[in-house]
């Protein structure tokens, strides 16, 4: 099985039921014998899901969810996002965070081994030593199935390890983490020149060196991840095919009333809530919200039409980033189940 590097912390279905029909076979005729069939992810151009609206009088905020994963051999087309782009003053790109070393290539260049060595355990400890006994069990059952027999991930921190089973596995079952959403859309806002505004947030590390050395001498709290991404594997994998499938078709009902259990925010908490970052970072988590909402009402002071892209999380939980817009007081809609594009007609393209 094809493997990969993890990347430095830095960085940081429909099912398909077979049944068979009523009735006697021919004469003399064996049955064919039954097989368990994988369920199916959808592939070929695929709409997506509509937009939700916010609104401040005559100004909108149309803004696109997203989930992950997708389907890997679809491609994502949607004549609304097109239509809303082509008419928008602004793009608001998805948060996120960028932490960076102050240093220049070399510099980095020499730090790469010590990086590379504080992706493992303190102490060369394996993960059957850190992680509790019925844990590990679980996680040699998925690491045979996704990973197989490769030794090296055992000595990855938890949090590494988790990252690096999930990516092999959501391969395994069609599905890819990220490429075919924002590709499109960056492609949409350069043809109609629409300005982006970039909203992650960007922490510069002053002290590389001595950060790595305290990061490669402690422990994360990451066990959490651990357990979360084991779990989602387990009883998740299905559901993440119907997930995928139902965006890619704009099945919004489907995609509410799945159940959503995202192993990620327990792992990106592990690192920004870290020792070694959260000193020099501050509230990390804070600082995304603030920067993605505080550009979301910039726009929708200035601008008649503002078009964004966010996890679908940030749109329908209580506390999302658009929860927190309607509570200030901004109108938020939902996009129509019909799939119709909801774009007023002032602003369509021909």
């Amino acid at each position: 099985m094809r493997r990969r590097h993890v990347r430095w912390l830095s960085g940081m279905s429909i099912a398909l039921a077979l049944g068979t029909a009523s009735g006697q076979s021919a004469p003399h005729t064996p049955l064919p014998p039954i097989r368990d069939l994988e369920p199916l992810v959808v592939s070929g151009v695929q709409p997506g899901p509509g937009l939700w609206k916010v609104r401040k009088g005559e100004h909108t905020l149309w803004v696109l969810g997203t989930v992950s994963p997708l389907p890997r051999r679809m491609e994502w087309e949607s004549r609304e996002v097109e239509q809303v782009i082509a008419q928008s003053q602004e793009l608001i790109e998805p948060p996120g965070v960028h932490i960076d070393a102050d240093l220049g290539f070399f510099g980095k260049l020499a730090l790469a081994p010590k990086a590379f060595g504080a992706r493992k355990n303190p102490d060369g400890q394996t993960l059957q030593e850190i992680v509790p006994p019925d844990m590990y069990a679980r996680w040699l059952v998925l690491k045979r199935k996704y990973i197989g027999n490769d030794r090296g991930v055992e000595e990855y921190r938890p949090i590494l390890a988790a990252m690096e089973l999930y990516q092999e596995a959501i391969e395994d079952v069609g599905l890819r983490q990220g490429g075919v959403v924002w590709p499109v859309v960056e492609k949409l806002a350069k043809r109609y020149k629409v300005p982006r505004t970039d909203t992650t947030v960007k922490v510069l590390i002053e002290d590389p060196k001595v950060a790595l050395k305290e990061l490669r001498s402690s422990r994360l709290e990451d066990l959490d991840c651990f357990a979360r991404t084991l779990q989602r594997l387990e009883s998740d994998l299905g559901t993440m095919r119907e997930r995928a499938n139902a965006w890619a078709v704009g099945d919004l009902e489907s995609l509410k009333a799945l159940p959503y259990t995202d192993q990620n925010e327990a792992c990106l908490r592990a690192a920004a809530q870290s020792g070694v970052l959260r000193k020099r970072t501050g509230d990390i988590e804070a600082q995304v919200a603030a920067r993605w909402l505080g550009a979301a009402e910039t726009a929708l002071a200035k601008n008649p039409t503002t078009f964004a892209v966010l996890p679908m999380r940030e749109l329908t939980r209580p506390d999302g980033f658009l929860a927190r817009l309607k509570a200030k007081g901004y109108s938020v809609e939902e996009p129509r189940q019909s799939g119709a594009p909801d774009v007023p007609a002032a602003t369509q393209t021909p």
